[in-house]
């Protein structure tokens, strides 16, 4: 009974130490995946909580699950091969996130987070508590600190076509969804057209705003009786 709780203190055996390096890698991963969960993202809460803890756990048994084969002297562990499996292994999941929308790509951010996630979870599975931790946080100044640097520094200002049937009230849904989304209206110009027999309109909005232009894009091509959103970036708009 003694030798028993003896092991868990050993160096190269199980520890309360390794313990608490799984629970760190829980709560840290956790905290990332909250993030996700909130912005109802793929992959959320237990996706990342996963990974982390299984990252760790890989690292742990890299490091430590082979101590008594090497105590007998006849055999090279190197402790980095089962963890660099890590890497190659959390692609096909950071991959799966990854799919395009009508020419827009989706999952990117999500992705790298997982990447990042199992990263926390390597550092704190390999003993380095203190680097899982400032990992952690300079993911929170990237995600919202980013976002708000970004949207302060660059206004986008675009031009939009939308090709469209007459009779569907497209115009005033084009016009809702761009000002909900934070953006202002400059100029906005309506044509008819005739093509196959088929009577259709377009109108040309010139926009300015800081939101992302892919979720506008997106909900345009929704919007009913509309059947082509072109955009057109433009150099300079007066304001």
């Amino acid at each position: 009974m003694t030798g028993g709780w003896q092991g868990w203190m050993e160096p190269h055996g199980e520890s309360l130490v390794q313990l608490g390096e799984l629970v760190l890698a829980l709560v840290l991963s956790s905290l990332i995946g909250l993030e996700r969960e909130f912005r109802l993202k793929s992959a959320g809460l237990r996706t990342h909580a996963l990974v982390g803890l299984s990252s760790a756990l890989i690292m742990i048994v890299s490091k430590y699950g082979f101590g008594d084969v090497v105590q007998v002297g006849s055999v090279i562990l190197d402790p980095s091969r089962i963890a660099a499996q890590i890497v190659s292994g959390i692609g096909f999941i950071g991959g799966g996130l990854i799919f395009v929308q009508r020419d827009t790509v989706r999952g990117l951010t999500t992705a790298a987070i997982i990447w990042l996630c199992a990263a926390v979870g390597m550092a704190a599975g390999a003993g380095l508590p203190w680097l899982a931790v400032f990992a952690t946080a300079l993911h929170f100044c990237v995600v919202y600190g980013y976002t708000v640097l970004t949207r302060s520094l660059w206004s986008s200002q675009l031009e939009l076509v939308v090709d469209y049937l007459p009779g569907k009230n497209a115009v005033q849904t084009v016009i809702e969804l761009c000002t909900g989304r934070g953006y202002v209206v400059h100029q906005l110009a309506v044509q008819s057209q005739k093509a196959d027999d088929e009577a259709t309109a377009s109108v040309r909005v010139q926009l300015s705003g800081r939101a992302q232009v892919a979720p506008l894009l997106v909900a345009l091509g929704d919007v009913k009786g509309v059947l082509q959103v072109r955009l057109t970036p433009m150099e300079s708009l007066v304001h």
